[in-house]
């Protein structure tokens, strides 16, 4: 190994890397024009035959030198690579940090499983005109440079075999930005003793089986335990929504006048059957797609798995679950979604800049005379006036229906206020 001022000598700075491939460059592009400007003074006497002549001699030579310099080119880029392979591994051995540059925003050099999956990787065919590079970039979210050390805990496995049992660390991931994940090379865990889901109809109001979950993220470990957890006291995400027979076998039936709107009045605020898709923007057990199924609507319903089985509660409903943030970006093409619907989700917690994107992103996937049906928005008063009010209205939604309400379960002197709004994308 040698001592310590012998390793040091021969330790290669990170500034030499980059010296040694710009003197690369330099040098391969002298030989160049040295090999195309050699010999390319032709000396042209005579008549038109001898033009001729010369200049058919010319174009030969043209095509030729083309294919030896796509030649070289290739050589050239070997050996480029060949070259940039040792000089890391020269740098590994001798404990050479690379660029930050080199790192692509990174705190640290990916290794395993995580560098095969942020890539980018080359593509077999080369350039592609509709991606615009030769190269395919992984979908990953940018914050997670920020947490390197537990994105290469979540890609720690053994390839093909089965996945940690990580879903709770992997969903703080999410919520801290890191969102979408990598994709992972292992299989996900299958529940103990599963059986087929019930069929649809039935299935809309039917309690799953508690074999249709895996259940190790969770303190409940059926879904007993989460119904009685709702009837009891304490306070969890979304208290009562596994209870198919309680308060949500009501919900949004009926128009109470305030700010609980009906489905069926929303539905008559358009031509029949033109509401065919939409989104539940933080669905929590899908129960509002249910009722929108029950209608010819399908609807996908965005929801985290906060101390409960929500994605796959959903799922054996027979609805359509989406496990994103409320950070996210819709994941929809512009002008697409007949309705947009939100209840709770959408409130004075989320930063202000981030809501006001949020709202903005709404209205790009409505289509033009799409619906926002903004369901009990939380804030206090003063916000309301000063701050949510022109939000919305800076956006550009017709308002259809527009209703506030004192929210009093914490007492008059909050001054807390519920806000429902049935909202329209203008048709031009």
């Amino acid at each position: 190994m040698g001592s310590a001022e012998e390793r040091k000598a021969w330790r290669l700075p990170v500034f030499f890397r980059s010296k040694l491939k710009v003197l690369l460059l330099v040098v391969s592009t002298n030989l160049l024009s040295v090999y195309f400007f050699s010999g390319a003074n032709y000396a042209i006497v005579g008549g038109s035959d001898v033009l001729t002549r010369e200049l058919n001699s010319t174009r030969l030579k043209l095509s030729e030198s083309r294919e030896e310099h796509a030649q070289l080119r290739r050589r050239l880029e070997t050996a480029s690579g060949l070259l940039e392979a040792l000089l890391s591994e020269l740098g590994r051995r001798h404990g050479d940090q690379a660029a930050s540059d080199d790192l692509d925003g990174w705190p640290d050099e990916l290794l395993g499983e995580l560098k095969l999956a942020a890539g980018p990787h080359k593509l077999p065919l080369g350039y592609n005109h509709n991606l615009g590079t030769d190269e395919l970039f992984p979908t990953l979210g940018f914050a997670c440079r920020r947490f390197q050390e537990e994105l290469t805990r979540y890609m720690s496995y053994e390839v093909g075999k089965e996945c940690p049992s990580d879903g709770v660390f992997a969903q703080r991931l999410m919520l801290k930005g890191c969102e979408p994940l990598p994709r992972r090379r292992c299989l996900p865990a299958s529940p103990k003793g599963y059986v087929e889901p019930a069929a649809l109809p039935e299935s809309l109001w039917a309690t799953p089986p508690d074999t249709s979950v895996v259940w190790d993220a969770y303190a409940c470990k059926n879904y007993s335990c989460l119904v009685n957890r709702g009837r009891g006291r304490g306070s969890h995400d979304c208290n009562d929504c596994f209870d198919l027979k309680g308060r949500e076998k009501s919900r949004w039936l009926a128009d109470g006048g305030g700010v609980d709107f009906g489905i069926d009045g929303v539905l008559a605020t358009k031509p029949k059957g033109t509401v065919r898709i939409g989104l539940d923007i933080g669905g929590g057990s899908g129960t509002f797609a249910a009722r929108m199924r029950e209608r010819g609507v399908t609807v996908v319903s965005t929801t985290m798995d906060f101390d409960g089985p929500f994605n796959s509660f959903i799922a054996s409903r027979g609805l359509l679950p989406m496990h994103i943030s409320v950070a996210h970006r819709l994941p929809f093409f512009d002008n697409t979604l007949d309705i947009v619907h939100s209840m709770h989700v959408l409130s004075n917690w989320i930063p202000e800049p981030m809501l006001e994107f949020a709202l903005y992103d709404v209205y790009r996937v409505l289509r033009p005379g799409g619906l926002f049906w903004l369901d009990h928005f939380f804030c206090t008063g003063e916000q309301l006036n000063a701050t949510y009010v022109p939000m919305i209205e800076r956006v550009g939604f017709n308002k259809l229906r527009w209703v506030t309400a004192r929210k009093l379960d914490r007492g008059m002197e909050k001054n807390e206020w519920y806000l429902s709004a049935l909202l329209e994308r203008p048709m031009t």
